[in-house]
């Protein structure tokens, strides 16, 4: 409730995984899940969770979480020997106690820093070293902002590639009631369709079937307008010019055995991410990717949303 004091609580989870609850003065909160890096929670001063988790996801590793926010490192989909969307989602990350210092772009006092490096048996599927750190914070106004700095460490001198996601879940009311704003005019490439090119047509974009697009060189910001809850989520992105926008639809959540059959109608991904271009970092170099999510009512009931009010505000 208002009136809290801030905290930060290392607890049991589902199946007794380690997570930590953050909680802000106002009574907004977080979880994050040791196993992953994951962010499974994110809810309002009211407790309204935000974020979507299917009531058939399956805490037991090595299996990820479905919902929420996974993270796709070292890659995005699948190539080569690597499962898809990479192994960051499914490896047990560590509380970092002592990270170099972050830029003081932050106000947050809420936060949670976890670390992620290779082990022995990580070098067998992709052979370099690194440091991932992360960290979750809760602003004062209840948002959610997740920062990435993955650190090449490599003894050999070696470069390595990467592509990355946020892969964020929201909760919303009804699918096809929702625009998402700010991706207009944009190209992107149709993963229903062997990822062909093509242009965005709509002036906002709206859902009627399963959609899994991955849209170029994106702006900063993006709006999710949810008409039933009356609410915009606004996506802040730094270093990730690529978005994802991703929903299985009927057919495909009846094939996931971690998936509801009808949870479709309740979520989208519209994930933050580096695809079309990797990002190589040279031994010592570092690269940041930085996400912030925040909900705020909106009464938008019909018509174009101004997307500058929203992505001003």
């Amino acid at each position: 409730m208002a009136g809290e004091k801030p905290s930060v609580e290392l607890c049991k989870g589902v199946n007794g995984l380690d997570k930590v609850v953050l909680r802000d003065a106002r009574g907004s909160s977080a979880e994050v899940y040791l196993f992953g890096g994951h962010v499974t929670s994110w809810r309002t001063d009211h407790r309204e969770e935000l974020l979507f988790v299917s009531n058939k996801a399956i805490f037991k590793p090595p299996k990820a979480i479905r919902g929420g926010i996974p993270i796709c490192f070292p890659q995005f989909s699948s190539h080569g020997n690597l499962e898809q969307h990479g192994f960051a989602r499914n490896k047990f990350w560590s509380i970092d106690t002592d990270p170099p210092p972050f830029p003081s772009d932050s106000s947050s006092k809420t936060f949670v820093d976890l670390i992620l490096k290779p082990t022995d048996d990580d070098f067998k599927i992709w052979p370099h070293s690194y440091e991932f750190r992360l960290r979750v914070a809760l602003g004062l106004g209840g948002d959610l902002m997740l920062t990435s700095r993955i650190r090449n460490t490599n003894a050999d001198g070696k470069p390595f590639s990467f592509t990355f996601a946020y892969h964020t879940y929201f909760s919303v009311s009804d699918i096809s009631e929702l625009r998402v704003e700010g991706l207009e005019t944009l190209d992107y490439l149709d993963n229903l369709k062997e990822r062909e090119r093509f242009t965005e047509q709509g002036d906002a974009i709206t859902f009627e079937s399963g959609v899994d697009k991955i849209y170029l060189s994106t702006p900063t910001k993006i709006a999710i307008i949810d008409h039933e809850k009356k609410r915009t989520f606004v996506l802040r992105k730094d270093g990730l010019p690529d978005a994802v926008v991703w929903n299985p639809w009927d057919r495909k959540a009846k094939a996931m055995p971690d998936f509801g059959d009808d949870e479709y109608k309740h979520m989208l991904c519209v994930e933050a991410a580096a695809i079309e271009k990797p990002i190589t970092l040279k031994p010592g170099e570092e690269w940041k990717g930085r996400l912030e999510l925040s909900a705020v009512p909106s009464s938008y009931c019909s018509g174009q949303l101004d997307p500058q009010k929203v992505l001003q505000g």
